[in-house]
């Protein structure tokens, strides 16, 4: 027996943030806590976004300090803006950073601590039982999906690891795909987290199990993907490509629901320890990655499944030999520079990473068993 959720409401295309104004205005809240970064506060995005809610006859008190790989103070110092000044629903506005926190926020803000006890791992959902304000997600990024998702992913203090939260409760109750909110993406942050999208269809598709909807909508994201990520990367402006990755985005954390893989495993200890941006460290991953299957010794039926994304990319004339050597030609294409040591990854410090991406869980749903060995490997021929 399986179970299969693909419950959430989304709101689509230019003035969705309005609708969701006049939602909070139905539902009569009075409070809002904006969770954004500092970034956003900067480029005045923030500030528009609240004076549309404010339409809604609510208060907004805006929560910004969000790093880009989100720890355990951000939930802290949010959770404490959220008892504080009463806020009854949250609104994340942002990358996966800020929907990330906004979700911690959201039970921390009806729960006690400390926060390492809601870990995944540790069984910590069945500890989310209090009423909580609902999470209204605003991406501003076409990536992580988290709109859509019912996980979060925080660095602890004590462990210095990134950690999985996760609820059926944390997916936000509506999520807001506004194109124009886009368009001030930089080209290159702009392909970062599309790869990021592509990456979660494309693991999403590998993943073992039986999931034949999770399957159609990886597909189909990866399609969207090859088709309009170039042309946000070219032209920032163009509206129409900028809302197919938001849906590209979303569709890829939908799928993820069957599972990720090896390159999330080896992204997420680039992002704790050096900093790198998530997209970017599962672009320089996600080949070698794909080598590494395409080298092992698989059945039939997963090398047709490796066989049908190279056959995506063949009639599109972007092919090259190799389905992994395809994604490269693309990401280099896209403006990716390949090579770790190229982005401050030392040599000597991969045995440390081959060990925490071991410890990550992601892998455990990857097309095939990895060793911590196969991880260490994979990130030498990254280099």
């Amino acid at each position: 027996m399986q179970q299969f959720n693909y419950p959430t409401t989304i709101f689509f295309g230019e003035g969705a943030v309005k609708r969701l104004a006049s939602i909070i205005a139905n539902r009569g809240h009075k409070h809002l806590l904006l969770v954004t970064d500092a970034t956003l506060v900067g480029l005045g995005v923030a500030a528009d976004v609240a004076e549309t809610l404010r339409s809604s006859g609510a208060e907004v008190t805006v929560f910004d300090q969000v790093h880009p790989n989100p720890i355990e103070d951000d939930v802290e110092l949010g959770t404490a803006a959220c008892k504080e000044q009463g806020c009854d629903a949250i609104v994340a506005l942002g990358g996966g950073s800020p929907m990330d926190v906004a979700k911690v926020i959201k039970f921390m803000s009806t729960h006690d601590g400390p926060l390492a006890q809601y870990e995944d791992r540790l069984g910590g959902d069945s500890l989310i039982v209090n009423p909580m304000p609902p999470v209204y997600a605003i991406p501003t990024t076409a990536g992580t999906g988290s709109e859509v998702g019912r996980s979060s992913v925080v660095t602890l203090k004590a462990t210095q690891k990134k950690t999985i939260f996760f609820a059926p409760q944390l997916m936000p109750d509506i999520a807001v795909l506004a194109p124009e909110l886009t368009i001030g993406l930089p080209a290159h942050i702009t392909a970062a987290t599309g790869i990021d999208a592509f990456t979660h269809c494309l693991e999403a598709w590998f993943a073992p199990g039986f999931h034949p909807m999770a399957d159609g909508i990886a597909q189909e994201g990866i399609k969207i993907c090859l088709d309009y990520l170039p042309r946000c990367v070219e032209d920032g402006k163009d509206l129409d490509a900028r809302g197919k990755m938001l849906m590209a985005a979303t569709m890829g954390a939908t799928a993820f629901q069957k599972g990720l893989g090896m390159i999330h495993s080896l992204a997420h200890p680039l992002s704790v320890h050096f900093g790198l941006h998530h997209g970017l460290t599962n672009a320089l991953l996600l080949p070698a990655s794909v080598e590494f299957l395409e080298a092992s010794a698989l059945t039939d039926a997963q090398r047709a499944r490796l066989a049908e994304i190279h056959r995506l990319f063949k009639i599109r004339g972007m092919a090259g030999d190799t389905l992994s050597a395809s994604c490269r030609q693309w990401f280099e294409k896209l403006g990716v520079g390949f090579g770790l040591a190229q982005h401050g990854i030392p040599e000597d410090r991969l045995e440390f990473l081959a060990d925490e991406a071991f410890d990550d869980p992601c892998h455990g749903t990857n097309m095939i068993p990895v060793s911590r060995d196969d991880l260490l490997a994979t990130y030498r021929k990254a280099l």
